[in-house]
């Protein structure tokens, strides 16, 4: 077993010169915020994706959040999701009033199953929240037409798989509306940070409307003069400053870049482990190439928490994602149980995520593979 002589976290930056310095010059202008840069940022996005719009938030959070409300989503109203996920995934559909209804994984991709969604399809279902679990992309092809035949809005949480492929095409279009996170260990960063991108430019003024007070320039403005504004409805202070957007353009110019080394780690790995007994490799959606935000493994036949513990011991940060999200107490609370979705609890006491950032050297990745490898020699 090698210890390493530093802790190595299972995500993190990339943060260069060129992204030092953009930001300084942005210190340094007018604008600290409600500036050029958002606009900027934006159109960078939806460039990339194909999308017609896109609209920058604070945190991909409160992007969720911005998607549920332009969706309509609110009191009495149904939302499908995965529970394998960060808690915001289903925690934007309570934030307007919904209810959340989980519906089990694929043993394969980890990801939502469309026939489990199609089980818990009610008249009261508003909306799919379908998540891009690890980097890679959902079943959307499939969610989609279950969607349309049920006059169904689809939110696709790409919180993990900005840079992602499906069908030949970068994920940010398949779906009604899609949300990317820009946290410091997602495939690029602005710090903090989420976007919608979006063809429908309804959703679009709506998700304008919401991050910034509900306040819009309104056709009694004219005639009040150039100072007046109104606020129309209820919004958030949900805005990305120019300082992030600033980060997040100079991040954007090196994505090809992040994604494919990303993609080197995860083959990697997959050849390390692909025929070792007791472990199983993650495998890929026909169609679609992950952009591999996590790399998991799932573990047979050893204690997880034995791996987890030793391989912390040694200075190697693996980790777990996530908790089944109706296992915390507040969906406890709502009365959801154990058991409502068994693949994806069993999955679950199986999963372990191995690091996987730009910062790491081969040698840090033979050391995670040959630890892991003596580790299950040990006494079951």
């Amino acid at each position: 077993m090698k210890k390493r002589n530093q802790f190595l976290s299972y995500g993190c930056q990339s943060i260069d010169e060129d992204d030092i310095e953009v930001v300084v010059e942005t210190l340094r202008s007018p604008f600290l915020t409600q500036g050029p840069k958002i606009k900027q940022f934006e159109q960078a996005i939806a460039d990339y994706v194909g999308a017609q719009y896109a609209v920058a938030f604070c945190n991909g959070t409160a992007a969720l959040h911005a998607a549920c409300y332009a969706a309509g989503i609110g009191e009495g109203d149904e939302v499908i999701t995965s529970p394998i996920t960060f808690a915001a995934s289903a925690n934007c559909v309570r934030y307007v009033g919904g209810t959340v209804v989980f519906a089990d994984i694929d043993a394969n991709t980890y990801n939502i199953d469309p026939a489990e969604i199609r089980k818990k399809v009610t008249p009261n279902t508003k909306a799919i929240i379908p998540v891009d679990f690890t980097g890679q992309p959902a079943d959307m092809d499939t969610i989609m037409e279950i969607a349309r035949e049920n006059n169904l809005v689809v939110i696709e949480d790409g919180a993990h798989s900005f840079g992602a492929e499906y069908k030949g095409k970068k994920v940010g279009t398949q779906a009604d509306m899609t949300m990317f996170s820009f946290h410091p260990v997602k495939p690029i960063t602005t710090a903090e940070g989420g976007i919608i991108v979006t063809n429908n430019e309804e959703y679009y003024q709506k998700l304008q409307l919401f991050r910034s007070h509900g306040i819009e320039q309104t056709e009694y403005s004219a005639d009040q003069g150039g100072w007046y504004y109104e606020m129309t409805d209820l919004g958030y202070n949900y805005r990305m400053t120019d300082l992030q957007a600033a980060l997040g353009l100079s991040q954007m110019a090196k994505i090809d870049t992040f994604i494919q080394q990303r993609r080197e780690i995860a083959a990697f790995y997959t050849e390390a482990f692909q025929d070792i007994e007791g472990i199983i490799v993650p495998q890929q959606l026909e169609g679609t190439n992950s952009g591999w935000h996590l790399y998991m493994l799932q573990l047979e036949g050893i204690s997880r928490k034995f791996v987890f513990e030793q391989m912390r011991s040694l200075n190697i940060g693996v980790h777990v994602h996530y908790i089944p999200v109706y296992w915390h107490p507040y969906y406890k609370e709502q009365g959801y149980e154990r058991g409502i979705c068994p693949i994806a609890e069993m999955w679950y006491e199986k999963a372990l995520t191995l690091p996987i950032h730009l910062n790491m050297t081969v040698e840090d990745l033979s050391i995670i593979v040959s630890n892991i490898k003596e580790l299950l020699k040990q006494p079951k």
